[in-house]
C-alpha cells in the first residue's frame, strides 16, 4: 500500500518539531528524576566523586602487595575518620562561637553609635544607620518596664498561658532524633557506596565499556582509562589546593586574632569548591566577626587583605601549575551548572556543580554519543581553527582574525599558521564556491578580507617557540586549542638562508616567480607562498596568469631560478603542462614547482607528477618551502683531509679513542 505523498510531506515537515518536543520532554524528565531522587542520588554521586579521589591511594597500596579488601578498608577508615574528626571540630568551634556571640554585640552597638556620630546629618550613610537601628528596635520585644498599672486596668497586659498537649514517644523521637538520623543515614550510604565502588572498580569499568560500545575495545578502554585518570588527578589537585587554602586562611585568621579560626578555615576549604563566589562567601563571616570583636578597624582590614592576597595567588598562580589554565569548563557553563545543581540539590548541589560538570565534559570528549556535552559545557572552541578563520572572513571581520593570528605567531612559524589555518580556510571557501553557495559579491568580499589578513600578518615578527611546543600562559583559549591541535613546527620552518648560503643562480634580486591561477582565491594563496619564501631568505615576485596572458612580463627575468604555479581550484592537466612548457621555454634552465593545494591522495600526486612533468609537485606551503630551500641552497663544501706525512699512516678513529 503506497503512502499518500501529502501525508509523507507533512510528516517530514513535522519531524523536527517532534524531535525538539521529545528532547524537551527528555530533559524535563531527567531533571524531575534528579530532583525527586536527590535523597538517593546525592549519596551515590558523592561516593563516585570520592572514589575518584581515593582510587590512587588504593592502587598505591595494591602496588605494595596489600590485598584489595584490606587496602580499600584502610583507605576508607582513614578518610572517614578524618572527616568525622573535622566534623566534631567544626561542631565544637561553632558551639563556642555561638556562646561568645552575645558579648560581641556590645562592640557592634558601639561601632554603630560611632558611625552615627560620624555621619550625623542628612547623608545617605546616616539614614542607613537610622534604618538599621529602627529595624533592630522593631524586632526586639518591648521591655517589661513599659507594662505598668494595676491588675484590671487598661494598661495591665492580659496573660494567656498555652499548655501543650501530651505527645507520644514516637513524635518526641521524630522531633529530636530526625535532624540527627538523616545526616547519619546519608553518611552511611556514602560510606557503603564508596566501599563497593572501590571494591568493584574493574567490574564497573567493564560494564561502562560495554555501555559505551565494545566494537572498538582498545579505543573505548583507552578513553575510559584516560577519563578516570584525568578526573582523579583533577579532584586530587583541587582537594589538595582547597585544603591548603583553608589551612592558610585558618593560620592567618589565628595570627590576626579572629575567634574560631579553625572553623572559618574549614569553611573556606569547603566553600572554595563553589566556583567564583565560594571564596567571597567564606570571607563574609570572618569579616563580620572581626568587625564585632575589634573596637577599631585594623582586624577587619587585615582579614580582608588576607583573602584578597591568598585567593588570587591560589586561583591565578597555583591552579594553572596544578591542572592547567582552567577546569575545562566554559565560564557560562560554570554559572549555569551552579544554578541548575543548586536548584535540584540545594547547597550540596552548589558545592558539587563544578566536579559534576567536569565529569560531563570528560564524558563528552571521550564518548562519541555524548559529544554535544563537550560542545555545550567545555571551554574548547566548538569550531576548528580553519572554520573559525573562514567564519570571520564571511562575517567581514579581518581585524579579529589578524589579532588571533598574531597571538598564534608568538608560538609558531608563519608557514605553519598559513598551512593549517589560512590555507584550510581558503579550501573551505573554495568548496562553497564549487557548490555555488558563495555568490559573486560574497566572493569578492571574502577574497578581499583574506588578502587583508595575509598582507598584515606578513609583517609579523618571527615566532618565539616554547621549549615543548605548548602555548604560553598568556595565550587565550582559542589560541591554546589551535596550538594543541596543530602541533609543533616542521624543521624547515626554522631555516633562514643568507646571501652567502644561496647557490650562484639564486643570488639575483628576486630568484623566485610565483604565478597565481585564475580563481578568486588563488591570489591570496600565491601571496602566502611569496611571503613564506621571502621570510626564509628567498625573495620572490608575484604575477597572475591573466597578466601573463595579457602580455605582462616579470621584472628581472634573467635572475629567475624557480617558477612556482599556484592552483587552488581544479584545473585541467593539459593547461598545467602547457604552463610548465611555456616557463621552461621562456627561462632556460629554470626549475618549475606546481602547488595543488587541494590534493592529498598520494596515488593521485604520483600520477599528477608524471603528467605535469614539473620538477616539484607539492600540496602544502611547507612542502613548497622545503623544495625551494633544497634547490636554492648552495652545496656544502666538505674540506679535504690533509695528506698524511710520509711514514705516518692515518690513525683509525677508534684507535684515537
Amino acid at each position: 500500500m503506497s503512502e499518500d505523498p501529502v501525508t509523507a510531506q507533512r510528516l517530514k515537515q513535522g519531524l523536527p518539531i517532534m524531535v525538539a518536543l521529545a528532547s524537551f520532554l527528555l530533559v524535563v524528565g531527567v531533571m524531575a528524576a534528579l530532583y525527586f531522587g536527590r535523597d538517593i542520588l546525592v549519596p551515590v554521586t558523592l561516593a563516585i566523586l570520592l572514589s575518584f579521589v581515593l582510587a590512587p591511594f588504593v592502587r598505591a597500596l595494591r602496588r605494595l602487595r596489600v590485598p584489595r579488601a584490606p587496602a580499600v578498608m584502610l583507605v576508607v577508615i582513614v578518610v572517614f575518620g578524618a572527616m568525622f574528626g573535622i566534623g566534631s571540630l567544626i561542631a565544637s568551634e561553632a558551639s563556642q562561637l555561638a556562646a561568645d556571640l552575645p558579648r560581641y554585640t556590645l562592640v557592634m552597638r558601639d561601632k554603630i553609635k560611632d558611625l552615627r556620630g560620624a555621619t550625623d546629618g542628612t547623608g545617605s550613610l546616616s539614614r542607613l544607620v537610622d534604618m538599621v537601628q529602627d529595624l533592630g528596635a522593631a524586632i526586639q520585644p518591648p521591655p517589661a518596664a513599659e507594662y505598668k498599672g494595676e491588675p484590671g486596668s487598661p494598661t495591665h497586659p492580659l496573660t494567656v498561658e498555652l499548655s501543650p498537649g501530651r505527645t507520644s514517644v514516637l513524635d518526641t523521637l521524630q522531633t529530636f532524633a530526625g535532624p540527627i538520623l538523616h545526616p547519619l543515614a546519608t553518611t552511611g550510604l556514602i560510606l557503603i557506596f564508596t566501599i563497593f565502588i572501590l571494591m568493584q572498580r574493574e567490574d564497573l569499568r567493564n560494564r561502562a565499556i560495554r555501555l559505551a560500545g565494545s566494537g572498538d575495545l582498545r579505543r573505548t578502554t583507552a578513553a575510559i582509562d584516560d577519563a578516570t585518570s584525568r578526573l582523579s588527578r583533577f579532584f586530587l589537585a583541587q582537594l589538595a589546593l582547597n585544603i591548603a587554602f583553608g589551612v592558610v586562611i585558618g593560620i592567618g585568621l589565628r595570627l590576626i586574632g579572629v575567634p574560631s579560626p579553625t572553623l572559618f578555615g574549614v569553611l573556606a576549604a569547603i566553600l572554595r569548591f563553589v566556583p567564583y563566589i565560594g571564596a567571597g562567601i567564606s570571607a563574609l563571616l570572618p569579616v563580620i566577626l572581626a568587625a564585632a570583636v575589634d573596637p577599631g578597624w585594623s582586624m577587619v582590614i587585615s582579614t580582608v587583605a588576607l583573602f584578597l592576597v591568598v585567593e588570587p595567588l591560589c586561583g591565578h598562580v597555583i591552579e594553572p601549575l596544578l591542572y592547567g589554565h582552567s577546569t575545562g569548563i566554559s565560564p557560562i557553563a560554570v554559572i549555569l551548572s551552579a544554578t541548575i545543581w543548586t536548584f535540584l540539590w540545594g547547597p550540596i548541589g552548589l558545592v558539587l556543580a563544578t566536579p559534576l560538570t567536569v565529569c560531563l565534559v570528560v564524558l563528552g570528549r571521550h564518548v562519541e554519543r555524548l559529544w554535544y556535552l563537550d560542545v555545550l559545557l567545555g571551554d574548547r572552541p566548538a569550531l576548528a581553527p580553519s572554520e573559525i578563520f573562514y567564519q570571520r572572513m564571511l562575517a567581514g571581520d579581518p581585524a579579529e582574525a589578524i589579532e588571533q593570528g598574531r597571538q598564534f605567531l608568538k608560538e609558531r612559524a608563519l608557514v605553519t599558521y598559513y598551512d593549517q589555518v589560512v590555507m584550510a580556510g581558503l579550501l573551505l571557501a573554495q568548496e562553497d564556491l564549487s557548490r555555488g553557495t558563495l555568490i559573486r559579491e560574497r566572493q569578492d568580499e571574502v577574497g578581499s578580507a583574506i588578502r587583508t589578513v595575509v598582507d598584515r600578518l606578513g609583517t609579523s615578527p618571527v615566532a618565539r617557540r616554547t621549549r615543548r611546543g605548548k602555548a604560553s600562559r598568556g595565550a587565550d583559549t582559542e589560541t591554546a586549542a589551535a596550538l594543541d591541535v596543530i602541533g609543533p613546527d616542521r624543521q624547515e620552518a626554522t631555516i633562514v638562508l643568507g646571501p652567502e648560503d644561496l647557490a650562484p643562480s639564486w643570488r639575483g634580486a628576486r630568484p623566485v616567480l610565483c604565478v597565481s591561477s585564475r580563481g578568486p582565491f588563488d591570489e591570496a594563496a600565491t601571496m602566502m607562498l611569496s611571503q613564506i619564501l621571502a621570510r626564509h631568505g628567498l625573495a620572490s615576485q608575484t604575477l597572475s596568469m591573466a597578466a601573463i596572458r595579457g602580455g605582462e612580463r616579470p621584472q628581472e627575468q634573467e635572475g629567475i631560478a624557480m617558477v612556482c604555479f599556484s592552483y587552488l581550484e581544479p584545473v585541467s592537466l593539459s593547461q598545467v603542462r602547457f604552463s610548465v612548457r611555456q616557463a621552461r621555454a621562456a627561462i632556460p634552465g629554470v626549475r618549475v614547482l606546481v602547488g595543488f593545494w587541494r590534493e592529498r591522495d598520494p596515488a593521485s600526486l604520483a600520477r599528477l607528477r608524471r603528467a605535469t612533468s614539473a620538477d616539484y609537485l607539492v600540496t602544502s606551503l611547507s612542502d613548497a618551502l622545503s623544495a625551494a630551500l633544497e634547490t636554492g641552497r648552495a652545496p656544502r663544501v666538505v674540506p679535504a683531509l690533509p695528506e698524511p706525512a710520509p711514514g705516518n699512516p692515518p690513525v683509525p678513529v677508534g684507535a684515537m679513542a
